[in-house]
């Protein structure tokens, strides 16, 4: 290799190191200087930083008095305390991993359903439209219905349970607009499986009279008559005035048919199971 060559060459290699070295260096500005401090020293100043609603500053210093102070009271705080200053400028995963951690931790704690609250608010504050994946929604319901199954009394459930039945109605709404484009496609029996989930498992979300209507629809389609008389039927006993039933009883009514419930069908089944437990 030519000199001029070797000379070119480290010198890139000399900037690159520079840009690397001025990487880490950033990096490692974002971290809090280890200065050993008494535990209330840090907790206060901490706390100081809330009030101030300086979040992320102040989730970093609760994050050093577990650093410094792994086995005081302060620590069992400050994990909850970072995982809420977390929250609050939405690092979700940190406040997720700090929340969950407390809950491995200190299982008996009073707290503990605040922790199920706090990781269930992280992925619902995470929900998108249903045109997008749905996995934080499901996450969200997961961690709600833990709290309000373990903790049924805690002031926190009573916001968790109204949370579920807005993310529950969330995913059945997803699922109605695959039934939809299946419906659209003429793909009946794709969009029946669609609509099915709504029926039987979110049932009591606003989608479920327009799914049986969409299932009349469907099965007069395939020609499966009873099948489409039972969902009108089913609509018209629960949701007599709705749109969606006068649409359901004008198709049948265009054949020369009713709305009437087959007990045999999934449908009927599938209510009874749900409307039995209420």
């Amino acid at each position: 290799m030519s000199s001029a060559r070797l000379l070119s060459s480290r010198r890139a290699l000399a900037g690159a190191a520079a840009f690397v070295i001025a990487v880490l260096g950033g990096c490692a500005s974002d971290e809090v200087p280890y200065e050993e401090r008494a535990v209330e020293q840090i907790y206060n100043k901490a706390m100081d930083l809330m009030e101030e609603d300086r979040y992320r500053p102040a989730a970093k210093e609760f994050d050093e008095v577990e650093r410094q102070h792994p086995y005081s009271e302060w620590a069992r705080r400050s994990m909850l305390m970072s995982a809420y200053a977390n929250y609050k400028v939405n690092q979700y995963d940190e406040a997720i991993l700090n929340a969950q951690r407390f809950i491995s931790l200190h299982p008996g704690n009073r707290d503990v359903p605040y922790a199920y609250y706090l990781i269930g608010l992280s992925y619902y504050e995470q929900i998108s439209d249903v045109g997008r994946d749905q996995k934080m929604t499901e996450d969200a319901v997961a961690a709600f219905t833990e709290l309000v199954r373990r903790f049924p009394a805690s002031e926190y459930s009573r916001d968790a349970r109204l949370k579920i039945e807005l993310a529950l109605d969330h995913l059945a709404g997803k699922e109605m607009e695959i039934g939809r484009y299946y419906l659209n496609r003429h793909d009946y029996i794709a969009a029946i499986n669609r609509f099915r989930i709504v029926v039987e498992k979110y049932q009591t979300t606003t989608h479920t009279p327009e799914a049986l209507e969409r299932l009349t629809e469907a099965y007069m389609a395939l020609g499966i008559k009873t099948e489409a008389q039972t969902a009108a039927a089913i609509l018209g006993y629960n949701y007599p005035g709705s749109d969606w039933y006068e649409d359901s009883y004008a198709l049948l009514a265009g054949y020369g048919l009713e709305p009437v419930e087959n007990t045999d069908s999934w449908i009927s089944k599938a209510w009874q199971s749900v409307t039995s437990v209420f």
